[in-house]
């Protein structure tokens, strides 16, 4: 799905709901059109916040990226004292990824029932401001060159998408990643409705009697509050929009986006006249015949690339016939795996044909209540697979060597135990530790440590098909 159907699914149900309420409670709708935008952004708030509060753990995560290049970049520009805060503030990614999640969903509830309209109004604005900022920096990076800081402005150049430090702001959690320059567009635009609100808020319509719509409100809220706590401390998301969810095929998947990646061709070219400043747009066939005309002497130009692709089989009725498609790459394409010599097992992992067990942990800690999971929890269903004949291995953020043999001796661990990138074990499972089952690259099933069963339990459901 892209970011304009998105849209026009959510503008349809903003026109189901305004005439819905128009004909119910006439008396209450003022003008159409506010009552419209309230339902187009009360929708798009529920709508966004719901994709995030099934992964809670997703907006956390990225929270300690944008806090972690907050204190780099208010450090490198003399403020030391304020760039201090955001460590403290990483402690704390979880509890404001819910509030954040929370408070956007209540008002999208809010601004579609027309609750406390003076205070929904300016919350509204606040919070769309505040993303406004957020996406702005995100994109803005991309104009600031490696070893620059950001508020050097003297120095900025083009805009070159891999300087940008936060690939995405995360707006849509991973059901939909949005390119920062889109979502800062996005937030632009809500800040007209988000102004409309604050100056109107007299005509926004409102629903029911204050009673039930307080009682609405709080009733969510406690609701939501529960659920984003149970999907972030207790359980795996039980919609997954990641990559790695149960049933895909990471070993054929990565080979196709390692396809698509070395089938990028060159479109066209852009020249620009060094002295004169005039700008050209010519196709690559076209170039090539041409190229000796644009000298570098007098012209500067840059690649333009499609987008990678691989040639897939495309059935529509009783026919068949072969299609380019886009194939963009994921967190699949980062799925690499080393051992403590730093020799690639990826292959190892993806290509075991048997049913086999992949431990995950994303961020080791030296604390007796983390050690406990992988003693209690980890310890025996290791010892009962590999007796079982099954393969057993362990996967965990890149470390030292010695830290890994001593974590390993601390928690009983005498099967292999690799390391890979943090974030990319953050998105193959959201629990640290968490267990993967894997068999010929495909995963059969996940368990957070919580709802993780005996392993007789997993050989009955899993390991007899």
């Amino acid at each position: 799905m892209t970011i304009i159907t998105l849209v026009l699914y959510i503008a349809l149900a903003a026109a189901v709901l305004t005439g819905l309420f128009n004909f119910l409670f006439p008396k209450r709708i003022q003008v159409l059109w506010v009552s419209y935008l309230q339902n187009f952004c009360g929708a798009l708030f529920l709508f966004s916040g719901f994709v995030k509060a099934v992964d809670p753990l997703g907006t956390a995560f990225k929270l300690e990226q944008y806090f972690a290049e907050f204190q780099y970049t208010f450090a490198g520009a003399g403020a030391e004292r304020f760039s201090a805060l955001f460590p403290w503030m990483g402690q704390y990614a979880l509890g404001l990824s819910i509030f954040m999640i929370v408070l956007e969903m209540v008002l999208g509830l809010m601004l579609i029932i027309g609750s406390l309209r003076t205070t929904t109004a300016w919350l509204f604005l606040l919070l769309v401001a505040f993303f406004t900022l957020l996406t702005g920096y995100t994109y803005l990076t991309g104009h600031v060159p490696a070893g620059v800081n950001f508020f050097d402005f003297g120095k900025w150049g083009p805009f070159v998408e891999t300087n940008m430090k936060v690939t995405d702001c995360g707006c849509f959690g991973d059901f939909l990643k949005l390119k920062p320059k889109v979502s800062f567009l996005k937030d632009i635009f809500l800040l007209i409705p988000a102004f409309v609100f604050v100056f109107r808020h007299k005509r926004m319509h409102h629903l029911f009697s204050r009673q039930a719509r307080n009682i609405m409100v709080a009733a969510f809220t406690a609701f939501l509050i529960l659920y984003t706590l149970n999907n972030s401390l207790w359980t795996e998301p039980h919609i997954d929009f990641r990559p790695f969810r149960v049933g895909v095929d990471i070993a054929q998947q990565k080979e196709l986006e390692l396809e698509a990646q070395n089938n990028v061709e060159i479109t066209h070219y852009k020249l620009k006249n060094i002295k004169s400043g005039e700008l050209r747009t010519i196709e690559y066939d076209q170039f090539l015949k041409e190229y000796q005309n644009y000298p570098k002497e007098e012209w500067e130009f840059d690649q333009v690339q499609s987008e990678p692709f691989v040639w897939d089989t495309i059935r529509k009725g009783g026919s068949e016939k072969v299609e380019k498609r886009i194939l963009l790459p994921s967190k699949i394409s980062d799925f690499y795996i080393v051992d403590t010599n730093e020799m690639d097992v990826t292959g190892e992992i993806l290509y075991d044909q048997n049913y086999n067990f992949l431990v995950v942990g994303y961020k080791l800690y030296n604390k007796p209540s983390y050690l406990a999971k992988w003693k209690d929890k980890i310890a025996p269903l290791a010892a009962a697979a590999t007796k079982d004949g099954h393969t057993m291995r362990a996967v965990v953020a890149y470390a030292d060597t010695e830290t890994l043999k001593s974590f390993g001796e601390i928690v009983g661990i005498d099967y292999p135990l690799y390391k890979a990138d943090d974030i990319m074990l953050k998105t193959v499972i959201r629990s640290n530790p968490g267990v993967l089952l894997l068999k010929d690259g495909r995963i059969v099933m996940k368990w957070h440590l919580n709802k993780l069963p005996d392993y007789e339990k997993i050989k009955t459901g899993y390991l007899q098909k």
